[in-house]
């Protein structure tokens, strides 16, 4: 039987991070022939979020908590973990509840088919994702677009939180990100590799700045450039 290590970078997410462990830790991974780990980083929370997430950990022992004490962002929140997973496969997972884990299983047969990278794409099974404003729709249909043509993919959706790799693959990418630059980084390191992207449909419910979503402009310009500069000079 496979491993699978879920990463989790939370940051300020006591509202919905209980609820995210316990559907990460209901979805049945082992029926498709993999075990699995959680392993979030409170990445400098000021609100309750290590607190709940090592109440978890305390009873639960796939759940492991590791801790910023100063908020570096989610690229240094997944590299963080990512140095102790010890899954054959990491899945990023984010702490909010945008995105299905019930759509875990969609992407670990595709695994099992014999796919080495799987990204979850929000754009395959609706045109407009519920929930995302237009700005953000049109930030990822231009990131996306740009990816497409600086690294000569086809994809439909880059900064899609849910992409699943093999971990020695992962690791591999020699990752210097910090921020919400992460994604792009790991698509143009992945590309450049020529290894294939895989996409399969995914679930998204969208939440406004108002419920929590961090994610804002300069970090569209920080994507962008990180494409480029993935593509040009490294």
């Amino acid at each position: 039987m496979s491993s699978l290590s879920i990463l989790i970078p939370a940051y300020q997410e006591e509202r919905t991070i209980a609820e995210v462990i316990e559907r990460v830790l209901a979805v049945d991974t082992e029926k498709l022939g993999f075990t699995k780990e959680i392993l979030i980083c409170d990445d400098g929370s000021t609100d309750n979020t290590p607190t709940i997430v090592n109440a978890f950990a305390k009873k639960e022992p796939s759940v492991h908590l590791f801790v910023h004490d100063k908020n570096q962002g989610k690229g240094a929140a997944i590299r963080t973990v990512l140095d102790h997973a010890t899954g054959d496969y990491c899945l990023i997972q984010d702490a909010d509840l945008e995105y299905a884990m019930e759509d875990y299983p969609t992407m670990l047969k595709v695994i099992n088919d014999g796919a080495l990278v799987v990204y979850g794409s929000r754009f395959l099974s609706q045109k407009r994702p519920t929930g995302m404003s237009f700005k953000n729709y049109f930030a990822n249909r231009v990131i996306t677009w740009t990816a497409n043509l600086l690294y000569r993919i086809r994809i439909t959706d880059e900064a899609t939180c849910f992409k699943l790799f093999p971990t020695e693959t992962l690791r591999s990418l020699n990752l210097q990100c910090t921020k919400f630059d992460f994604c792009a980084e790991v698509t143009a390191k992945i590309a450049k590799k020529k290894i294939e992207i895989h996409e399969v449909p995914i679930q998204y419910n969208g939440r406004s700045v108002a419920d929590g979503k961090k994610i804002g402009w300069i970090d569209g310009v920080e994507t962008m450039w990180a494409l480029f500069k993935y593509r040009i000079f490294q």
